[in-house]
């Protein structure tokens, strides 16, 4: 059975989009379409840059939102139809329009207010985030502990195997990239993000979401979607709703939600945007599960579906 997979901020890149839009009539009606709701050209700045516009977090997250709905679509077309979907963090977006939970021109309002709103927290409440590498739960547990000592810290991406992203306070992000290899974890990295996403951090964020989410419609998804701060199938549109506002501030449980599925009986998982993040992510929670990157107009093209 096969799952779509969306990504979320990370897997951007300048240039991407621009193959699609140049091949596919669907893929340019999408990225004309976006440029009229948005009000700016995310055209240029996805195929042109520069990267640092690219990586502001009100651009990104339409970006890669578009860009993904674009080769949903265009799979689609060719006649490849996910029997489920999720979505890391922003991706959860994605994985909804293509459940048919959400029509893109309601998701791309929320979207745009989220990363407005998402931007905004990171500049009312500055955070920052780190990722951690070849951490077990124990050697975890204690990095939280101690570097709380500094401020409000948290667990925000489980991504897989030793791979956890935490969110909080700078102070305390700091503190945890600093003892970290005291406690005998292999690396952590502060990582180059406008603010601390996933975190209570992000409280001034919720207003403008909810509004954002109260305006629009959302149907019942016609596929289950795994949603991230449940790791488990949702179809009902009120519990899509709840659960997409309280993603804001709870953590992404990525590896518990590939765990679940992998349970569930799917074992053909296609990573529809940007990038190869979450078949790397895969590859060490199920290493046997196959999964293809589907990035590029190419790679559309060499797809046998």
């Amino acid at each position: 059975m096969s799952v779509f997979l969306f990504p979320g901020q990370g897997s951007q890149a300048v240039g991407m989009g621009r193959d699609l839009y140049d091949a596919h009539s669907s893929a340019r009606d999408l990225y004309d379409q976006a440029v009229e709701l948005l009000g700016f050209d995310l055209r240029q700045i996805s195929f042109e840059g520069p990267e640092e516009a690219l990586r502001q977090t009100e651009i990104t997250q339409p970006a890669l939102f578009v860009h993904s709905v674009a080769i949903d679509a265009l799979l689609k077309a060719d006649g490849l139809e996910p029997e489920a979907t999720a979505g890391h963090s922003l991706g959860e977006f994605s994985a909804l329009v293509s459940a048919g939970a959400i029509s893109f021109e309601d998701a791309l309002q929320v979207v745009k207010v989220r990363g407005q709103e998402m931007a905004n927290a990171g500049q009312t409440a500055p955070g920052a985030m780190a990722a951690i590498i070849g951490a077990d739960q124990g050697q975890l547990e204690q990095l939280l502990q101690r570097a709380a000592a500094a401020g409000t810290i948290v667990a925000a991406n489980l991504n897989a195997p030793g791979q956890v992203v935490l969110s909080g306070e700078t102070a305390a992000i700091e503190r945890a990239v600093a003892i970290a290899g005291g406690l005998g974890i292999r690396r952590a990295i502060k990582l180059n993000v406008s603010g601390a996403f996933h975190s209570p951090l992000m409280a001034p964020a919720r207003p403008g979401l909810e509004a954002a989410l109260s305006a629009i419609t959302l149907n019942d998804a016609a596929v289950p979607v795994y949603q991230n701060v449940s790791a488990q199938p949702v179809t009902d549109a009120e519990t899509l709703r709840s659960n997409l506002l309280a993603q804001l501030e709870q953590p992404v449980l990525w590896e518990a939600t590939i765990r679940q599925m992998s349970g569930d009986g799917y074992g053909e998982f296609y990573e529809v945007g940007s990038g190869k993040i979450l078949q790397g992510l895969n590859r060490r929670i199920i290493p046997d599960a196959v999964t293809t990157s589907v990035n590029s107009a190419a790679i559309l093209d060499q797809l046998n579906v």
